[in-house]
């Protein structure tokens, strides 16, 4: 069986150890946080950064005008024109019968 003395030096030994590793776990745990912290930040100045960067903007080509495509005039205004023209030469054909 163990002494007192022994008894009292292992007790000290494990107050010493417990000390020494609840100081361990203190600073682990103030680490801990400032990693944290760290972390939290880095993801906000990513996200800030990503938002800050636009989007690549697609240049539209320019889009050709259409030509307007000349109406076809009905048959019977066509009918009607060709013999007004007829008319304009008659009346050349008159005018130059006179001068003679």
């Amino acid at each position: 069986m163990a002494t007192v003395k022994q008894i009292q030096l292992r007790l000290q030994r494990s107050k010493k150890k417990l000390t020494r590793l609840n100081k361990d776990v203190t600073a682990t745990k103030g680490n801990i946080k400032k990693l944290e912290s760290a972390l939290k930040k880095a993801k906000a100045a990513d996200k800030a950064a990503k938002a800050k960067k636009k989007k690549p903007v697609v240049k539209k080509k320019p889009v050709a005008k259409k030509k307007s495509v000349a109406k076809k005039k009905p048959v019977a205004a066509a009918k009607m024109k060709k013999p007004a023209a007829k008319k304009k030469t008659a009346t050349k054909r008159k005018a130059a019968k006179k001068k003679k």
